[in-house]
């Protein structure tokens, strides 16, 4: 593996990316491009290896310093291709750590892929071929989301189908800001935000609490 590889994923904070780790990444990058053939796990623009790298691997992986590592489950809705639940799973491998990252996803296609690639690397995952707005009283450590649904959606379904969990990762893009402002109109969150390694104007939510609003 040449230098310019690891250091694409050293840029990834407060982690120690093994050399393991990122050969697990490249197989994971792989696998996505030969499916993509098939079906569309990620947008055929952005499906050159260095464009994958940085805009689905890395961009996912900078999300580790906020899940809640002492939970037994973490959970990834609409996990779509598996971002950014199947690249936690690799960094949880990494750090030898046990939790199982649930993976949502309501498409057969997309879900034998997730099986395939966790079947392939080892990863400790459960994939639930289910639609996530028809599932009641779950309950896990973090909630993570990227490119599934809208902020206010997102929020709705975690007050009306979730029991317990410890945090919610949002991932947002350049209009998150005018999104986050918006739905601050009808909840009240206590959250922290960190700029995004790959995109000058996007930004990752951390948000620890959530209550709607009374209107």
């Amino acid at each position: 593996m040449d230098n310019l590889i690891l250091n694409s994923y050293s840029k990834i904070p407060n982690l120690n990316v093994s050399r393991e780790t990122c050969n697990e990444f490249e197989s994971l990058i792989s696998m996505i491009q030969q499916k993509n053939k098939e079906i569309n796990i990620i947008s055929k623009k952005t499906s050159e290896k260095q464009e994958i790298r940085q805009r689905h691997i890395l961009d996912s992986a900078q999300i580790i310093d906020f899940v809640d590592l002492n939970s037994n489950t973490t959970s990834d809705l609409g996990t779509g291709g598996g971002m950014p639940g199947l690249i936690v799973a690799i960094v949880m491998k990494n750090l030898k750590n046990n939790m199982k990252v649930n993976l949502f996803e309501k498409s057969y296609h997309k879900c034998v892929f997730l099986r395939e690639v966790s079947k392939k690397l080892k990863l400790n995952t459960k994939i639930i071929q289910q639609d996530i707005f028809k599932i009641k009283n779950i309950e896990t450590g973090t909630i993570m989301s990227r490119a599934f649904k809208p902020m206010p959606v997102i929020l709705n379904l975690v007050n009306e189908n979730f029991k317990r969990y410890k945090n919610i990762i949002l991932f947002m893009g350049s209009s998150g800001k005018k999104v986050l402002n918006e739905t601050l109109k009808e909840w009240d969150l206590d959250y922290d935000e960190k700029k995004s390694l790959t995109n000058n104007e996007s930004f990752i939510l951390n948000i620890k609490k959530i209550k709607k609003k009374i209107s």
